[in-house]
C-alpha cells in the first residue's frame, strides 16, 4: 500500500506528489464527485495500492480549484450539504499533460524492469549452459 508521507527527493520532487492530482483529475473528468467519494474511488480503483486520505485529497482539490483546473458547487443530498467537483477545460488540459508525463515515466521504468528481467534470464541461460555471464 502506498503512502504519501514519503519525503520528496531533491532530484525529483514531484515524483509521488503528482499521483493524487493525476488520479483526481482523471476521476473528475467523467463524473462530478464529492471529496470523500474521491477518496473511496482512488482506494477501490487502485485495488488499495494507492490510499490517499482526506488529508491529501482536500488540499489537492483546493489547489486545483485555485488554479482553475476544477470547479465546485454545493449540493444538498439527503439533507446533507456536499461540495461536488468537476474538471474545467483547463483541468482537462492539465490531465492530458500529466497523463503524458506519467505514461512516459511508467514506460521508462518498465524498460528498466524489462532490462533487469532480460539480464536475469540471460544469466540463467548462461549458467544453464555453463557459460560465463
Amino acid at each position: 500500500m502506498m503512502s504519501f508521507t514519503m519525503a520528496a527527493r531533491a532530484s525529483n520532487p514531484d515524483f509521488m506528489n503528482g499521483v493524487p492530482e493525476l488520479l483526481i483529475l482523471r476521476l473528475l473528468k467523467n463524473a462530478e464527485m464529492y471529496g470523500y467519494e474521491i477518496v473511496q474511488a482512488i482506494r477501490s480503483g487502485t485495488d488499495e495500492v494507492v490510499v490517499a486520505g482526506e488529508g491529501v485529497v482536500y488540499p489537492v482539490l483546493h489547489g486545483l480549484e485555485s488554479d482553475g483546473a476544477i470547479k465546485s458547487r454545493r449540493k444538498l443530498v439527503n439533507g446533507r450539504s456536499r461540495i461536488y467537483y468537476k474538471t474545467t477545460r483547463a483541468g482537462e488540459r492539465r490531465l492530458a499533460e500529466l497523463t503524458g508525463k506519467w505514461t512516459e515515466l511508467a514506460g521508462a521504468i518498465q524498460k528498466v524492469l524489462a532490462g533487469a528481467k532480460a539480464a536475469a534470464v540471460q544469466r540463467m541461460i548462461g549458467g544453464f549452459y555453463g557459460e560465463a555471464a
